[in-house]
This record gives structure tokens, C-alpha cells and sequence, in this order.
């Protein structure tokens, strides 16, 4: 799809359009359509992420929430969203031994206790190591940390999806 027409969407077409960039939260992208056209692909991503960064904190919570967790239940189940499934997979989070995943597993329930989301990461920059490390070390964040963390890793999933999808 090109960045051109996408600008000459409704809002109603547009977000349905770029419905996958934000996990199962359209309201981010249908929210940036005000700020069309957009000159660039660049453009567009940061009139989303400006969307996201003036959200209210339950909306970027709500948004967070929307994610599953790292090689957790829905992975297991197959009820992923074809973009986290590609993702995850990409980073080899299908292909964990017991013992891994074991790890994942304690982590991520860790992690949901301490701060009462899922543990957000932009799998595509990462691979299984460097995920479990930052699960780790994120832990000793506090909450209003790791929220910013968490938008920032969803900017750049976000960022690498709608690359994938649009040009200039």
C-alpha cells in the first residue's frame, strides 16, 4: 500500500487499513487520520506515536494489555494475531526447550504481578537471550517506567509493521 493512498482514505477505511500496526487498538491509527496527509511513511508513524504519547494512561494501559504475553498461553493456544506470531517466531520464541520455557513462564509471571501488564518488548530487534535478559533486568523498574518502556518498545513494533506494509 502506498503512503499516497492511504491519504485519500475516510477514517473509517484508514484505520482498517493499518488496523494491525497497533495490537488489536485501532484507535491509535484512526486517532492520527486527522493529521493526514502525511508526507512520508515517517510522517505517519510519528503522527501515531503523537496520538499514543497524548494518550490518557488507562488508554496506554488498555493498549499494553492488548499485547500477549511472550511465548504465554495465547502463543501456545495459536490465538495470536498473525503479526505476533511472525514476530515471536521470529525470535525463535517457538522453538524454546523446556527449560526455557519455563523461564518465560516464570518471568512473565513475575512481571504481571509487579506491574500488572505483559512484559512488552520489540521481539524483532531482539532474539530469546536478550529478551529473557531485559525481562530480568526490567523487573527492578518501577510502574511509571516501565509504562514509558513499554509505549517505546510499542513504538518500534509498530514502526518495523507499518514499514513493512507502506511506502512512500
Amino acid at each position: 500500500m502506498r503512503i499516497h493512498d492511504l491519504n485519500e482514505l475516510d477514517r473509517e477505511a484508514f484505520a482498517a487499513a493499518l488496523h494491525f500496526a497497533f495490537e488489536l487498538s485501532p484507535w491509535v491509527v484512526e486517532r492520527a487520520w486527522t493529521a493526514r496527509p502525511f508526507p512520508s511513511v515517517e510522517a505517519m508513524h510519528g503522527a501515531m506515536m503523537d496520538v499514543l504519547n497524548a494518550a490518557s494512561e488507562d488508554d496506554k494501559l488498555a493498549l499494553i494489555r492488548a499485547h500477549p504475553e511472550l511465548a504465554g498461553k495465547a502463543a501456545i493456544a495459536k490465538a495470536l494475531t498473525a503479526e505476533s506470531t511472525a514476530e515471536q517466531a521470529g525470535a525463535g520464541l517457538d522453538r524454546l526447550t523446556p527449560e526455557e520455557f519455563a523461564r518465560f513462564h516464570d518471568l512473565n509471571a513475575a512481571y504481571g504481578k509487579a506491574f500488572g501488564f505483559p512484559f512488552i518488548i520489540c521481539v524483532r530487534l531482539n532474539d530469546k537471550s536478550s529478551i529473557l535478559r531485559a525481562m530480568q533486568a526490567r523487573l527492578s523498574n518501577d510502574r511509571a517506567t516501565e509504562i514509558a518502556e513499554a509505549i517505546k518498545q510499542i513504538g518500534l513494533i509498530s514502526k518495523l509493521r507499518i514499514q513493512d506494509a507502506v511506502t512512500d
